[in-house]
Protein backbone atom coordinates (compact mmCIF):
# COMPACT_ATOMS: atom_id res chain seq x y z
CA UNK A 1 0.00 0.00 0.00
CA UNK A 2 1.48 3.36 -0.94
CA UNK A 3 1.27 5.91 1.85
CA UNK A 4 -0.46 9.27 1.58
CA UNK A 5 2.20 11.98 1.33
CA UNK A 6 0.24 14.43 3.51
CA UNK A 7 -1.97 13.38 6.39
CA UNK A 8 -5.50 14.49 5.29
CA UNK A 9 -6.89 14.43 8.84
CA UNK A 10 -5.89 17.19 11.22
CA UNK A 11 -7.65 17.89 14.48
CA UNK A 12 -10.46 16.02 16.18
CA UNK A 13 -13.52 14.37 14.67
CA UNK A 14 -16.39 12.61 16.43
CA UNK A 15 -18.67 9.95 15.03
CA UNK A 16 -22.22 10.97 14.19
CA UNK A 17 -24.20 8.11 15.80
CA UNK A 18 -27.34 8.43 13.67
CA UNK A 19 -25.37 8.17 10.43
CA UNK A 20 -22.76 5.61 11.54
CA UNK A 21 -23.15 1.83 11.62
CA UNK A 22 -21.47 -0.88 13.72
CA UNK A 23 -22.78 -4.20 12.37
CA UNK A 24 -21.85 -7.84 12.62
CA UNK A 25 -22.89 -11.11 11.03
CA UNK A 26 -22.28 -14.76 11.91
CA UNK A 27 -23.43 -17.94 10.15
CA UNK A 28 -26.25 -19.69 12.00
CA UNK A 29 -27.19 -23.36 11.51
CA UNK A 30 -24.92 -23.42 8.42
CA UNK A 31 -27.92 -21.87 6.66
CA UNK A 32 -28.32 -18.12 7.19
CA UNK A 33 -26.52 -15.03 8.48
CA UNK A 34 -27.52 -13.90 11.97
CA UNK A 35 -26.99 -10.13 11.89
CA UNK A 36 -26.99 -7.44 14.51
CA UNK A 37 -26.30 -3.75 14.87
CA UNK A 38 -25.03 -1.81 17.88
CA UNK A 39 -26.61 1.66 18.05
CA UNK A 40 -24.96 3.17 21.17
CA UNK A 41 -21.57 3.82 19.58
CA UNK A 42 -19.13 6.59 20.48
CA UNK A 43 -16.07 7.24 18.29
CA UNK A 44 -13.33 9.83 18.00
CA UNK A 45 -10.60 10.27 15.41
CA UNK A 46 -7.65 12.46 16.33
CA UNK A 47 -5.18 13.49 13.69
CA UNK A 48 -1.97 15.44 13.80
CA UNK A 49 1.35 15.45 12.00
CA UNK A 50 2.32 12.27 13.84
CA UNK A 51 -0.56 10.11 12.66
CA UNK A 52 -4.10 9.12 13.49
CA UNK A 53 -5.77 7.56 16.51
CA UNK A 54 -9.25 6.06 16.35
CA UNK A 55 -11.00 5.22 19.62
CA UNK A 56 -14.47 3.91 20.18
CA UNK A 57 -16.87 2.14 22.47
CA UNK A 58 -20.27 0.53 22.06
CA UNK A 59 -22.99 -0.20 24.59
CA UNK A 60 -23.72 -3.89 24.18
CA UNK A 61 -27.27 -3.48 25.49
CA UNK A 62 -27.99 -1.35 22.39
CA UNK A 63 -27.72 -4.42 20.17
CA UNK A 64 -30.55 -4.72 17.72
CA UNK A 65 -31.17 -8.15 16.27
CA UNK A 66 -33.98 -9.14 13.94
CA UNK A 67 -34.96 -12.24 15.88
CA UNK A 68 -37.33 -13.20 18.70
CA UNK A 69 -36.69 -11.58 22.11
CA UNK A 70 -35.34 -14.93 23.40
CA UNK A 71 -32.52 -14.74 20.83
CA UNK A 72 -31.64 -11.18 21.96
CA UNK A 73 -31.60 -12.31 25.60
CA UNK A 74 -29.26 -15.17 24.67
CA UNK A 75 -26.90 -12.82 22.81
CA UNK A 76 -26.77 -10.46 25.82
CA UNK A 77 -26.39 -13.32 28.31
CA UNK A 78 -23.28 -14.92 29.84
CA UNK A 79 -22.57 -17.31 26.93
CA UNK A 80 -22.08 -14.42 24.54
CA UNK A 81 -21.68 -10.72 25.43
CA UNK A 82 -22.40 -11.04 29.19
CA UNK A 83 -23.69 -7.47 29.38
CA UNK A 84 -24.28 -7.64 33.12
CA UNK A 85 -20.52 -7.86 33.70
CA UNK A 86 -19.22 -6.28 30.47
CA UNK A 87 -21.60 -3.53 29.31
CA UNK A 88 -19.30 -1.94 26.67
CA UNK A 89 -17.02 -2.98 23.83
CA UNK A 90 -13.84 -0.90 23.61
CA UNK A 91 -11.48 -0.22 20.72
CA UNK A 92 -8.27 1.78 20.36
CA UNK A 93 -6.13 1.93 17.23
CA UNK A 94 -2.38 1.40 17.37
CA UNK A 95 -1.71 2.30 13.73
CA UNK A 96 -3.71 3.58 10.76
CA UNK A 97 -2.14 3.46 7.30
CA UNK A 98 -3.75 5.52 4.54
CA UNK A 99 -3.12 5.09 0.83
CA UNK A 100 -3.45 7.66 -1.94
CA UNK A 101 -6.25 5.62 -3.55
CA UNK A 102 -8.50 6.07 -0.48
CA UNK A 103 -7.88 2.64 1.02
CA UNK A 104 -6.73 2.09 4.58
CA UNK A 105 -5.36 -0.54 6.90
CA UNK A 106 -5.93 -0.31 10.64
CA UNK A 107 -4.42 -2.16 13.60
CA UNK A 108 -5.68 -1.86 17.14
CA UNK A 109 -6.94 -3.55 20.26
CA UNK A 110 -10.53 -4.67 20.78
CA UNK A 111 -11.95 -5.52 24.20
CA UNK A 112 -15.10 -7.65 24.41
CA UNK A 113 -16.41 -9.57 27.40
CA UNK A 114 -13.34 -8.48 29.40
CA UNK A 115 -10.86 -9.90 26.89
CA UNK A 116 -8.54 -7.67 24.86
CA UNK A 117 -7.01 -8.86 21.60
CA UNK A 118 -5.18 -7.25 18.69
CA UNK A 119 -7.30 -6.83 15.57
CA UNK A 120 -6.68 -5.61 12.04
CA UNK A 121 -9.15 -4.19 9.55
CA UNK A 122 -9.13 -2.92 5.99
CA UNK A 123 -11.39 -0.45 4.27
CA UNK A 124 -11.51 3.01 2.84
CA UNK A 125 -11.61 6.62 3.95
CA UNK A 126 -13.09 9.85 2.71
CA UNK A 127 -10.85 12.82 3.44
CA UNK A 128 -12.35 15.78 5.30
CA UNK A 129 -14.51 18.15 3.27
CA UNK A 130 -17.10 20.82 3.93
CA UNK A 131 -20.79 19.93 3.91
CA UNK A 132 -24.02 21.71 4.78
CA UNK A 133 -23.53 20.80 8.46
CA UNK A 134 -19.81 21.32 8.89
CA UNK A 135 -16.60 19.55 8.02
CA UNK A 136 -17.09 15.80 7.59
CA UNK A 137 -15.01 12.72 6.82
CA UNK A 138 -15.67 9.01 6.66
CA UNK A 139 -14.19 5.61 7.49
CA UNK A 140 -15.45 2.27 6.21
CA UNK A 141 -13.86 -0.74 7.98
CA UNK A 142 -14.17 -4.51 7.59
CA UNK A 143 -12.69 -7.41 9.52
CA UNK A 144 -13.42 -10.99 10.52
CA UNK A 145 -12.93 -12.16 14.11
CA UNK A 146 -12.90 -15.63 15.64
CA UNK A 147 -15.40 -15.25 18.47
CA UNK A 148 -13.54 -17.82 20.59
CA UNK A 149 -10.66 -15.32 20.91
CA UNK A 150 -13.00 -13.22 23.08
CA UNK A 151 -14.53 -16.02 25.17
CA UNK A 152 -17.63 -16.61 23.02
CA UNK A 153 -17.25 -20.40 23.18
CA UNK A 154 -20.88 -21.54 23.24
CA UNK A 155 -21.64 -24.13 20.58
CA UNK A 156 -24.12 -26.89 19.80
CA UNK A 157 -23.36 -29.40 17.04
CA UNK A 158 -26.10 -29.78 14.44
CA UNK A 159 -27.70 -33.25 14.14
CA UNK A 160 -26.38 -33.75 10.58
CA UNK A 161 -22.98 -32.18 11.27
CA UNK A 162 -21.77 -28.62 11.41
CA UNK A 163 -22.17 -26.00 14.11
CA UNK A 164 -25.19 -24.04 15.32
CA UNK A 165 -23.24 -20.78 15.30
CA UNK A 166 -20.17 -20.11 13.15
CA UNK A 167 -16.88 -19.25 14.79
CA UNK A 168 -16.06 -16.41 12.37
CA UNK A 169 -17.85 -13.09 12.87
CA UNK A 170 -17.84 -10.48 10.11
CA UNK A 171 -17.67 -6.90 11.41
CA UNK A 172 -18.59 -3.91 9.24
CA UNK A 173 -18.16 -0.37 10.56
CA UNK A 174 -19.19 2.73 8.63
CA UNK A 175 -18.43 6.04 10.35
CA UNK A 176 -19.54 9.54 9.48
CA UNK A 177 -17.07 11.77 11.30
CA UNK A 178 -17.79 15.44 12.04
CA UNK A 179 -15.12 17.90 13.14
CA UNK A 180 -15.57 18.76 16.81
CA UNK A 181 -17.05 22.21 17.30
CA UNK A 182 -14.17 23.45 19.48
CA UNK A 183 -11.74 22.25 16.80
CA UNK A 184 -13.64 24.01 14.01
CA UNK A 185 -13.57 27.33 15.88
CA UNK A 186 -9.81 27.25 16.46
Amino acid sequence: MSQVAVQPFAGNFVGAPAASTFAFGVRHSDTFWFRGVLTDVKTTLRGDGGGLVLEGSAGVDSISVVEPEAMRASVLGPEFFDTENHPRLLFGSTEIRLAEDGSLELDGELTMKGTSRPVSATGSYSAPRMSGFGEIAGLDLHTTLDRRDFGFDWQVPLPNGGDSVGWDVQVDIDLLLVREAADADA
